[in-house]
């Protein structure tokens, strides 16, 4: 179906691996989007080595720090360099940390918003130039639950989600009209490293997962079929939006 047609596009994946953004990857590279991972993670490229395979299209592995602003910058250019051209930006970066509000350390408050909101918006402008001069891009930031609600103890990650939501609407309404749509993935409680002390406590972990009408935590692969729909053109009068995937706990 043409409205779903991904195949030869090119896309950067931002953050890509960890474990929501390795399943996006392996989604976009199953459509036959040609993909550069900018990450800063151990194993990067032995983790890329495994998707160069029969039936999957190219993935580049990039490394660079998005807590380091010349290094993003590079590692952008670096990406662009290998795909020729950006079609897709996936921003998937983010960093958790959790103290007390009362307690929280400025400087951790500062290293939580710099990846999680000031390199996602640097990533967004980077990418949104080459968009505009070609009139189209698709544009896709990953949000979360807490871009509605405060959590506990993680007020820079909260502050973060919140600020990515609001920079995405604020991007769509400047690039829309001019063929870049901005849209944002919002999971709700997903089954990653990242969630790790939440499970680790029964009793919250039990209350969560009384609020989420699925009945179960996401998966990291409960993200690929909303994002394919975001980078296609099926999407392409879908812009500004903040797409919760939370099996329905922001509706209780």
């Amino acid at each position: 179906m043409t409205l779903f047609d991904l195949d030869g596009r090119k896309a950067l994946v931002a953050g890509g691996a960890g474990d929501l953004g390795r399943a996006m990857v392996s989604a976009l590279a199953q459509a036959g989007v040609e993909v550069a991972v900018v990450d800063v993670a151990a194993g990067l490229e032995a983790w890329v080595d495994t998707l160069r395979q029969p039936g999957l299209a190219v993935v580049h592995a990039i490394r660079a720090d998005f807590a380091d602003r010349v290094d993003l910058g590079r590692g952008f250019e670096a990406a662009l360099r290998v795909l020729g051209t950006v079609d897709i930006l996936l921003n998937a970066q983010g960093i958790q940390r959790r103290f007390p509000a009362e307690d929280f350390p400025l400087n951790v408050w500062d290293e939580v918003i710099e990846v999680n909101l000031t390199s996602v918006f640097a990533m967004c402008q980077l990418a949104g130039r080459v968009m505009l001069a070609r009139q189209y891009g698709k544009i896709i930031n990953i949000a979360s639950m807490q871009s509605f609600t405060g959590g506990l103890t993680i007020p820079a990650y909260a502050a973060s989600k919140a600020g990515v939501a609001q920079i995405t609407k604020a991007l769509a309404n400047e690039w829309t009209g001019r063929g870049v749509t901005v849209n944002a993935i919002a999971p709700g409680y997903m089954d990653t490293k990242m969630t790790a002390a939440v499970k680790a406590d029964p009793v919250r972990y039990g209350r969560i997962l009384a609020r989420i009408p699925a009945g179960r935590w996401g998966q990291p692969e409960d993200l690929c079929g909303p994002l394919l729909f975001l980078a296609a053109p099926a999407s392409d009068y879908v812009s500004g939006v903040i797409l919760p995937v939370d099996g329905g706990m922001l509706g209780t």
